[in-house]
């Protein structure tokens, strides 16, 4: 499954996880074409079933087994990966997903690359009627909510946006969720709840805040209200996942990160301009205090990612209460570090600008 966690693997051997990204390959119809993570299958899957609201109200209920989960943003690039690891650790997985940062091709692949099959439903957790269908059809043992936006800097730009999409839509769930006595969620966080801390390496017992963008907060006041509700009804268990940077792709290159727009990450936006369609890497700043004056930052392979959440979905059996992970390295990487990393696996120069 690709690089893990705690493994001797160096950056340069990590990114060479990436090569799909940039060799030809032979296509099942003999033509010759270039392989990305996003745009290679010649064939679409069997499409994943799609239910309409009309079919969802005429079907019958379905008794679950133990280990079927609602996976609520579960088309996008963490949310793909996840499903995946779901699928190939025997879970049963319905996937409610708006598709407005996200592409169902990543599902056919999901599916191609598990052998097995996913409930698809195209919804909107900002819609509590949307939720509401969705339960009365199934019930669920635990919910992975992913479903947000989730851009630093753009939430600065349209702040409303961001707390209507990420705190409405985590309160329908969890009202939908108490409604149906289903009480068992991973809630997808990120280390932006920490704020500016000055502990290093940041750890679950650091304080909390000050967070300074609206993303950030609302990840923060999340985790306030999973925690208030914990505080409320000890029947819940809630699992805290605090991400730090997600990063790569399926050893397969079948399936990674595919932004919609100019990247707002930095190895997207790396390949962006490996791949011509961005002029050069743009490097705020050259005079942090690192080992050469560019940003560090904590990269988490977006397999090991996946993966913590299906270890957070057997905690849950635990009856844990509300705890809360931080999934990281531990280790840090500068924005040149990376770049030249990826000169290294891919034997081509990319052009950045200090700005």
């Amino acid at each position: 499954m690709g690089y893990q966690s705690g493994t001797q693997q160096n950056l340069v051997e990590q990114l060479k996880m990436l090569e799909p990204l940039f060799k030809p390959t032979k296509s099942v119809h003999r033509r010759r074409h270039t392989i990305d993570a996003w745009n290679h299958l010649d064939e679409p899957l069997s499409p994943c079933r799609r239910l309409s609201s009309s079919e969802l109200k005429k079907k019958q209920v379905v008794q679950p087994p133990h280990r079927r989960i609602l996976v609520t943003g579960g088309a996008g690039y963490i949310g793909s990966h996840t499903c995946l690891e779901l699928l190939n650790a025997g879970y049963d997985i319905v996937v409610m997903d708006n598709m407005i940062n996200s592409n169902k091709e990543a599902l056919y692949r999901v599916e191609r690359l598990a052998g097995r099959p996913i409930v698809f439903i195209k919804g909107d957790v900002t819609h509590e009627s949307d939720l509401e269908q969705i339960f009365q059809c199934y019930q669920f043992w635990a919910v992975i909510h992913f479903a947000a936006i989730k851009a630093v800097g753009e939430s600065t730009k349209i702040p409303l946006e961001y707390y209507h999409n990420n705190l409405t839509g985590t309160l329908n769930l969890l009202r939908v969720m108490k409604r149906y006595n289903i009480k068992n969620i991973v809630f997808s966080s990120s280390a932006t709840v920490y704020g500016e801390s000055e502990v290093m390496p940041v750890n679950e017992s650091c304080s909390l805040g000050p967070v300074t963008n609206p993303y950030g907060k609302t990840k923060l006041f999340a985790e306030e209200i999973l925690r208030d509700l914990y505080a409320s009804d000890p029947e819940w268990n809630v699992i805290l996942l605090r991400y730090f940077n997600p990063v790569g792709a399926h050893i397969s290159g079948m399936i990674g990160e595919h932004p919609q727009g100019v990247p707002n990450n930095l190895l997207p936006y790396v390949v962006k301009v490996l791949q011509g369609h961005l002029p050069f890497v743009h490097v705020y700043g050259n005079d942090y205090d690192t080992v050469d004056g560019t940003g560090v930052r904590d990269y988490i392979h977006v397999c090991d990612l996946a993966t913590g959440h299906v270890a957070a979905l057997k905690k849950l059996e635990d009856k844990p209460g509300c705890k809360s992970y931080n999934l990281g390295t531990g280790a840090g990487y500068s924005v040149l570090e990376i770049i030249h990393a990826m000169e290294r696996a891919t034997h081509k120069k990319i052009p950045y600008k200090v700005i």
